[in-house]
């Protein structure tokens, strides 16, 4: 899963911690804007089956910025920029936009984390 912000500064790099140990996903993280600290490349929307994006410009942009590409599924989380890395409110808000996507993507034969 890959997660999508503007400069991959405070929103995707959070959301790539929450989920990291999660073992039955591979995640990573990335912004779409010129200074981000890991930039969007066609090599991540190829990597990935599903991007989470933090609002509907950021989906707009890919789209527009990738036209003819084979797009994975992208989702809009609605995750206001306002809040720093690491932020509880951040994680919060975070895991209730996600946790839910997470669960229709992998189906219910997967299991949760920490459970056998």
């Amino acid at each position: 899963m890959l997660f999508v912000c503007a400069l991959n500064q405070w929103r995707s790099p959070t959301a790539e911690v929450l989920y990291r140990g999660d073992p039955r996903l591979e995640v990573r993280s990335a912004g779409i804007r010129s200074g981000a600290k890991r930039r969007l490349g066609l090599g991540d929307l190829k990597w990935a089956d599903a991007v989470f994006v933090m609002d509907t410009d950021q989906k707009h942009w890919i789209r527009e910025q990738f036209k003819g590409v084979a797009l994975p599924r992208i989702l809009v989380l609605d995750i206001p920029g306002s809040l720093h890395y690491m932020d509880p409110m951040l994680q919060e808000l975070l895991r209730q936009a996600i946790d839910p996507e997470i669960g229709a993507l992998l189906g219910p034969e997967a299991p949760a984390e920490g459970k056998d």
